[in-house]
């Protein structure tokens, strides 16, 4: 999938029309019949099956909160299949409107930025439940996974399910991430998919909890290890090139530390730095080609680099700093490339400068819990977007190494350190 794009000048960029607000439109029964249609073929292709559980609690008619882990495209078609013919206003990200806003409106879809503070989105569901009578479809960890466990999700969530007031559904897919991880640059394994869909919380429940205790309750529901399930349920995938892009997640070796040297290619990963290799086994295990096997599970070598990162900007000596060409976006009609620039990160947040001196943005590392970053983001490159409502900033790193998994963790390890210190 790619996206709509133009290179203009920053100062034109910026004297383009600003976003008007629009409220969520109801999709008729022929849009959601079409979603479904166009879902059916990879649905069967993955044998896809689902379970019930707890649903008969909820009416045919009765507008819910749907809740969905975020592992790849195929989410979606899951979700408009299995809670076929329920009327749903799906919140997805504003650059998937860029170019097709007539067709996401009449899909139901409610534009959002990612990791930007939007309260007019809180606006748009109430307005999609109370007046539309129409459901909510959320992916509230707003990012795919990288390392294939759940990522962060929004401290103020318990309070927005308490404000609607409506019944809280939960759909957890398996092998979704399997089939089609971020890393492995959009090329397929095959893999069966299945999901569970759980009634989890009713207006009774929501009216007689805190936000603090629903926020629990919906981090217990988003705790899952798609490796460990792999491994568990001996889901083989024998692609020769299932390690492909890994490197994007490994960008550390775990022998000697380097960083940016790691190489993937078929099912290996190696380090250049130091020479060691390891092999993606059929059943998702890491395993060293000579010597000992650091981390024979990759959430562990993923979360081994988190610590890492947290470590550097606890002594000081985090700092990113590199080469970026930069495409910004205002409104949905394109997004712009504006030039080259440089993006740093450290204690003091985000910093980007560029386009011969005019443009200058800085982000608070407090402004967001994580960053909005990508691999193969539109079939453009990986990327890291910052920015806030007045306008998105699109990052893509020049010859810099794998960077992106780091910049995430790192933003969210500086915001944990920040807000623990106020």
């Amino acid at each position: 999938m790619k996206i709509k794009t133009a290179y203009m000048d920053i100062e034109e960029v910026l004297a383009q029309p600003v976003q008007q607000h629009v409220y969520p439109k109801r999709p008729n029964i022929f849009f959601r019949t079409l979603l479904r249609a166009v879902s059916a073929p990879d649905l069967k292709a993955t044998n896809f099956k689902y379970r019930e559980f707890g649903m008969e609690r909820l009416g045919k008619k009765e507008p819910c909160l749907i809740l969905m882990n975020h592992s790849s495209f195929i989410d979606l078609k899951i979700a408009s299949t299995v809670l076929y013919p329920r009327p749903l206003n799906i919140v997805c990200t504003s650059d998937g409107f860029v170019g097709k806003e007539r067709l996401m409106r009449s899909l139901g879809c409610i534009p959002t930025r990612k990791f930007v503070t939007d309260t007019q989105l809180v606006r748009d569901m109430m307005f999609a439940l109370k007046k539309l009578k129409s459901s909510i479809l959320m992916y509230p960890e707003a990012s795919y996974t990288f390392d294939g466990t759940a990522t962060p999700l929004p401290a103020g969530l318990g309070k927005c399910v308490k404000l609607m007031g409506v019944p809280v559904v939960m759909i957890r897919t398996y092998g979704a991430f399997a089939r089609d991880p971020l890393y492995n640059g959009l090329r397929l394994r095959k893999v069966d998919v299945s999901a569970d869909i759980s009634y989890i919380l009713s207006p009774e429940d929501i009216r007689a909890k805190t936000a603090e205790d629903i926020n629990v309750i919906l981090s217990e529901q988003f705790s899952f290890d798609n490796f460990k399930w792999q491994q568990e349920n001996n889901v083989i995938i024998s692609e020769p090139f299932r390690a492909e892009g890994l490197n994007r997640v490994l960008y550390k070796c775990p022998h000697c530390g380097a960083e940016g040297s790691m190489e993937s290619g078929g099912a290996d990963i190696l380090c250049n730095a130091c020479g060691k290799g390891y092999t993606l086994t059929e059943y998702g295990f890491m395993e060293a080609k000579e010597g000992k096997t650091e981390f024979p599970h990759i959430p562990d070598w993923y979360a081994w680099e988190r610590d890492c990162v947290r470590q550097e900007i606890l002594k000081g000596s985090y700092k990113l700093d590199v080469p970026v060409d930069i495409y910004m976006m205002v409104n949905t009609r394109k997004v712009y490339g504006i030039g080259e620039g440089r993006l740093t990160h450290g204690e003091n947040g985000f910093r980007l400068t560029g386009c011969n001196g005019k443009l200058d943005y800085h982000q608070h590392p407090l402004a967001s819990y994580s960053l909005y970053s990508d691999y193969f983001w539109y079939e453009m490159g990986d990327v890291i977007c910052i920015g806030d409502a007045a306008a998105l900033y699109y990052c893509f790193p020049k010859g810099c190494g794998d960077i992106v998994a780091k910049t995430r963790l790192a933003t969210e390890e500086l915001y944990k350190i920040k807000k623990a210190a106020q």
